[in-house]
């Protein structure tokens, strides 16, 4: 089977529509980094972008598009309606793409109270063993053909505050992964767990503390060997680490609509592991 992963696509609003008032004061702090810090030029085209990369994937005869959150800059109801529009017929399947929301879906309680992820994207979070889901819909289980299997993991939270952007998965999905990879439906299938936040970078280093997956290290400990793949995005960098006996593939998709650095992965399974994986670029 063949899968595409992108990431932080991060559709972005024009926010000099949106009065001061309705963005709330944790968007008040990010328009700094949206104007000065260059965020709004850097993304103006990611849903052209994002057209262009699904052009490819049916070119490529992709089976599966997965992307690994931060569908929006920062969670304004026309960001996701862009995103989603962006996605086009991809996003009507489950049985063809997954997404799962990252830190900037999150941003605002408001966002996240609203359900704003769920209501843009929530017919792709249903699952095929729907009795292990132990918090908000997650894990969530994808069993696709015969030999593969997508496993959507939430550790996107609304941060105390903006800047503190790590991620959890948390003891409760922990247990039921730990579970889960013992089922008998997964038994044989090559396993694709998509999670946002990062383990550790393109070095092989930890991300800093208030940034990376706090519990990455428990996490892996639960999927290791060629049949497992962690697929995730938030630091904006594209890598992948092969398996060892002790942790699974490790593919960072980077920021796939990102000026300059537009891209994704393309992995292929075969006989219930990882078989192939291909790093493509939209800049040459």
């Amino acid at each position: 089977m063949r899968f595409l992963h992108l990431s932080d696509v991060h559709v972005t609003a024009d926010y000099r529509r949106h009065s001061l008032v309705r963005l709330g004061w944790r968007r008040w702090l990010a328009l700094g980094e949206l104007t000065f810090g260059g965020r709004a030029r850097a993304f103006a085209r990611a849903p052209e972008t994002i057209t262009r990369i699904l052009e490819d994937a049916r070119t490529l005869e992709v089976d599966h598009v997965i992307l690994s959150g931060d569908v929006t800059a920062y969670a304004l109801p026309a960001e996701f309606d862009g995103a989603r529009a962006a996605m086009g017929q991809w996003a009507e399947e489950p049985r063809r793409c997954t997404v799962i929301p990252g830190n900037h879906d999150r941003y605002t309680p408001g966002a996240h109270r609203t359900r704003r992820f769920e209501q843009t994207f929530g017919n792709l979070l249903v699952s095929d063993l729907p009795d292990i889901a132990v918090e908000e819909g997650f894990p969530f289980v994808r069993l696709l053909g015969e030999h593969d299997a997508v496993i959507g993991l939430q550790s996107a939270r609304v941060p105390y505050f903006p800047g503190l952007s790590y991620g959890i998965v948390g003891r409760k999905q922990r247990d039921a992964l730990a579970a889960l990879v013992h089922r008998p439906e997964l038994e044989g299938r090559a396993v694709l767990v998509v999670v946002h936040h990062a383990p550790f970078g393109e070095l092989g280093k930890p991300d800093r503390l208030l940034h990376g997956l706090v519990d990455a290290p428990a996490v892996l400990a639960l999927i290791p060997g060629e049949r497992f793949a962690l697929l995730h995005g938030h630091i904006h960098q594209r890598y992948h680490f092969p398996a060892t006996d002790r942790r699974p593939h490790i593919f960072g998709a980077g920021s796939s609509t990102q000026a300059g650095h537009e891209g994704y992965w393309i992995i292929e399974t075969a006989g219930g592991r990882i078989a192939r994986c291909e790093k493509r670029s939209l800049t040459g």
